[in-house]
């Protein structure tokens, strides 16, 4: 990889980083209406998928989706407008955290409903092979939706039809309070590739040249139409499962245990013994980040809410 690209790369994830932290501070205050769950600990995914994708490639999100939503060019502005409920969102404020969509990017929205990404994205590869275009559709999802109904029969469609779809599995170990450990019999989400007659392999979800090498040869597949594969990558969520959960099923050294192994931090580190960057370089993008997270926080401050005549403006069911 070029210099440029892994600085990008850099960049985007303390991106990620500085809008969450500020969300889960204005989320605290009282300014951000509904629920609100964190990606702080998982942006190398996110980050290392969609650095593969071109801008007219799709993706499918969760209702952890704000960092995959900013690793395809979401604009913080509207983003952050939409969490405030306003009008200037990308919903016009009626989506809220857990439904952005942009079609534009090709970010097909996040969503509430566990495993209802996966139908979409099936949908998505199904297009693009009927309409004989080269596009790929990345599917997030956590290791709680490979255990729906959804993840079996998207994964058994894709195979059968081979459709350009990567199913991006983020692990992190816990579906709302539920560890993997006690919902699975097999070690590893990637595994159940094997029932489907498609490549599986998992990978260190907190590299993101790992993941970004995996999403690579995965899209590459796709694109030659050799159909689907299945990547798990092995993550961690620091806060709870969402703003205000107490976490009480984890331990304290758990956490920090993962801490250790900070993504962003790893990948710093790896570009600083490199002298792709030095640490003046590293604390400006920084500072270049947090501005553009205050700059959103401004905006969407500022912005209208939308009028109550307005209510039922763009709802189709």
């Amino acid at each position: 990889m070029e210099k440029e690209e892994m600085l990008s790369m850099l960049e985007k994830m303390i991106r990620i980083r500085k809008f969450e932290e500020r969300v889960v501070d204005l989320f605290a205050k009282g300014k951000i209406p509904g629920f609100v769950h964190s990606y702080i600990g998982e942006e190398a995914v996110a980050v290392g998928a969609c650095s593969v994708l071109m801008d007219n490639d799709f993706i499918t999100s969760t209702h952890r989706g704000h960092g995959h939503l900013i690793a395809k060019g979401g604009n913080l502005n509207y983003m952050m407008a939409e969490l405030y409920g306003k009008k200037t969102g990308y919903c016009k404020g009626k989506g809220g955290s857990m439904h952005i969509a942009d079609l534009d990017l090709g970010i097909l929205g996040a969503n509430g409903i566990v495993g209802a990404g996966l139908p979409i994205a099936i949908g998505s590869g199904l297009s693009t092979k009927v309409r004989g275009t080269d596009q790929v559709t990345v599917c997030f999802f956590g290791d709680g939706a490979s255990n729906r109904g959804t993840f079996h029969e998207s994964l058994n469609v894709a195979s059968i039809w081979k459709l350009p779809v990567v199913f991006m599995n983020e692990n992190n170990h816990y579906a709302i309070s539920f560890s993997q450990k006690k919902s699975m019999a097999i070690p590893n989400v990637s595994d159940r590739a094997t029932s489907y007659g498609i490549p599986g392999l998992t990978v260190d979800g907190n590299d993101v040249i790992a993941v970004y090498e995996a999403v690579k040869e995965a899209v590459k597949r796709a694109r030659s139409g050799e159909g689907p594969t299945l990547i798990e990558a092995k993550t961690y969520r620091y806060r709870g499962h969402f703003e205000g959960d107490p976490t009480t099923y984890r331990s304290p050294e758990e956490v920090e245990e993962w801490k250790k192994k900070d993504p962003i931090k790893v990948f710093e580190d790896k570009l600083l013994a490199r002298g792709f960057i030095t640490k003046e370089e590293a604390e400006d993008i920084e500072k270049k980040v947090l501005s553009e997270v205050e700059e959103a926080v401004k905006f969407a401050e500022e912005s209208p809410y939308p009028n109550p005549e307005e209510t039922l403006e763009d709802v189709y069911a």
